[in-house]
C-alpha cells in the first residue's frame, strides 16, 4: 500500500525562503520499520543549518529530526508497536511531514499526559542536555553553571541538574530570569562582567564545580574555565572547535566530539517519563503549521525564541492536541 502526505523540504541551498511544501508518496514500512502519522515536529538549529550554503548538502533536503504522532502501520518484525499507539521518535529523517517512516528502535511510547507538541520538542534537546549533565558528573549539592539557559537545551540542563539535587547558576537574558528562578536556578545576565556576576551569585552556594555551555560564546567558555578547577567537568555542546585547546569536553557530532550514543539512546524513556509526571517541563514558545516552517526557522535563527518551537500538522489540529498555531 502507498500513502500520500505533505512534507517540507529545502528545494535548494540558502535561507528559509527556499523551504516549500511538497506532496510525496510513502510506501508501507519495511522490516523493522514503523510508519508514523505525525502530529507535531520539533524545530532544531540543525534543521536550518542542514540546507545552509555552507552545509554542502544536495537538494532537496528533508527536514525534521524529532516527531510525536500515532503509529499508522508497522513492518514485519516490529514487536512493540501497533497501529494506533501514540509515540515519540528521535532521531528521524524527514519529520516535517504528515507521514514519516522510522526504525522501531528510535520510538518510545508517548504517555497520555504528555501533549504531542511538548513531546515533539523533548528528545533532541533533552538528550543533549542529559548527555551534558552526565558527562560533567553533576551530583547532589554540586554548584553547576549553565550557559544559554533560556534555550531548549540549556533549559533542559537546568532542570535535569536541579532534579539531581545540584545548585544551578543559569545565564540568560533578563527576560527569562523569572522563568529560570521558578525552575530552581539562580539566574544571571550574560554580557560583559559575567565572571563577576556568576561569582557573586554563587557566593552563598559554594564553589562552581561543573559547567555546561549551550551557547558557545567566548564569554561563556572563558567564565567556565576561570571558575571550574577540573576542566573535565566543563562541557560545550556548541563550541566544539575550541574545546581541545581549552581542555574541556566537546559533546555532540563533530571532529573530536563525544557523541554520547549510549546515554542519548537511553534518554528517550527517561525523558518521556519525567515529562509525563511533570518533573520536566517542556516550554513550547511557538507552534506553526507546516506551511509556515520558514517563519519558524527565521525565529529559531534569531536566537530569541526561548523554549522550543514546533510544527503542527492538520492531524494534531483536528484532534485539538496542540498549542495555538501562529
Amino acid at each position: 500500500m502507498t500513502y500520500t502526505g505533505r512534507a517540507v523540504v529545502a528545494g535548494s541551498l540558502g535561507g528559509p525562503e527556499v523551504l516549500r511544501v511538497v506532496s510525496r508518496d510513502v510506501p508501507d514500512p519495511g522490516p523493522g520499520e514503523v510508519l508514523v502519522a505525525v502530529e507535531a515536529a520539533g524545530v532544531n538549529p540543525w534543521d536550518w543549518k542542514s540546507y545552509a550554503p555552507a552545509s554542502g548538502a544536495t537538494p532537496p533536503v528533508e527536514l525534521g529530526v524529532e516527531v510525536a504522532g500515532v503509529v499508522r502501520a508497522v513492518g514485519t518484525g516490529v514487536r512493540w508497536f501497533s497501529p494506533g499507539d501514540e509515540v515519540v521518535a528521535w532521531p528521524v529523517r524527514g519529520g516535517y511531514a504528515d507521514l514519516v517512516t522510522v526504525p522501531q528502535r528510535v520510538l518510545v511510547r508517548r504517555p497520555a499526559s504528555l501533549p504531542a507538541t511538548a513531546a515533539a520538542g523533548l528528545l533532541a534537546a533533552g538528550a543533549a542536555a542529559l548527555h551534558a549533565v552526565v558527562a560533567t558528573e553533576v551530583d547532589a549539592d554540586d554548584v553547576v553553571l549553565v550557559h544559554g539557559a533560556s534555550g531548549g537545551v540549556g533549559r533542559m540542563a537546568v532542570q535535569l541538574a536541579v532534579l539531581r539535587g545540584a545548585h544551578v547558576v543559569a545565564t540568560a537574558s533578563p527576560t527569562w530570569h523569572a522563568c529560570l528562578a521558578r525552575l530552581g536556578a539562580v539566574p544571571v545576565a550574560h554580557g560583559p562582567g559575567l565572571l563577576d556576576r556568576v561569582r557573586a551569585a554563587a557566593a552563598d552556594l559554594g564553589e562552581v564545580v561543573a559547567a555546561v555551555d549551550a551557547v558557545g560564546t567566548p564569554e561563556a567558555l572563558e567564565t567556565s574555565v576561570a571558575l571550574v578547577a577540573d576542566r573535565r567537568r566543563v562541557a560545550t555542546l556548541v563550541a566544539l572547535d575550541r574545546a581541545a585547546a581549552l581542555g574541556i569536553r566537546a559533546l555532540g557530532h563533530g571532529p573530536g566530539a563525544d557523541p554520547g550514543t549510549d546515554v542519548r539512546d537511553a534518554a528517550r524513556g527517561q525523558l518521556t517519563a519525567l515529562a509525563a509526571d511533570g518533573s520536566l517541563d517542556v516550554l513550547v514558545t511557538g507552534a506553526y503549521a507546516l506551511e509556515d516552517a520558514a517563519t519558524a526557522h527565521r525565529r529559531s535563527r534569531d536566537g530569541h525564541a526561548g523554549g522550543k518551537l514546533v510544527l503542527v500538522t492538520d492531524a494534531a489540529r483536528a484532534s485539538g492536541d496542540h498549542a495555538p498555531v501562529h
